[in-house]
């Protein structure tokens, strides 16, 4: 398997340790920064994954598409944590109430799904904001994304 720059959320170990950190959260759960509640991070950290598997988000036109490329991509798919409270991009904002259970066992779902697929599949796969990544950049996207949130929510 490729070396990665994160831990590999392609492989079955480091999917099922985020899997494991998720499942220690409750509808209670309190966030360490941030505004939303558990349920909304869920359905944020789905976002990503819904712009892979799903048609719900329309790709960025021409000139959106040069500002994400060429001032967002290296943040987002760099091995760099993000800072705390950072910027969300619009399609990302979650403001209003998500049941926990449901968003729970999508954002599982998803990390399984990509885990099944391999990185291989990732490999060169067109993003909707970025353009062809690498298994490496996916992967640094997906990992440090959700884990962000799950330490935003101390897990």
């Amino acid at each position: 398997m490729e070396k990665m720059d994160l831990p590999n959320i392609f492989s079955k170990e480091v999917s099922e340790g985020v899997i494991d950190r998720i499942n220690q959260l409750s509808p209670n759960s309190q966030p360490l920064w941030g505004k939303m509640n558990a349920a909304q991070m869920f359905a944020h950290c789905c976002v990503a994954y819904e712009m892979v598997y799903t048609d719900k988000h329309p790709k960025p036109g021409f000139f959106m598409g040069f500002i994400l490329k060429t001032f967002v991509k290296k943040m987002v798919v760099s091995p760099k944590p993000y800072p705390k409270s950072s910027k969300t991009a619009p399609a990302f904002l979650v403001s209003d109430e998500k049941n926990f259970e449901a968003e729970k066992q999508r954002l599982i779902d998803y990390i399984r799904e990509t885990e099944v697929l391999g990185s291989y599949i990732f490999d060169g796969k067109k993003s909707l904001s970025f353009g062809h990544l690498s298994a490496n950049e996916w992967n640094n996207m997906f990992y440090k994304h959700i884990d962000h949130h799950l330490k935003q929510f101390g897990v």
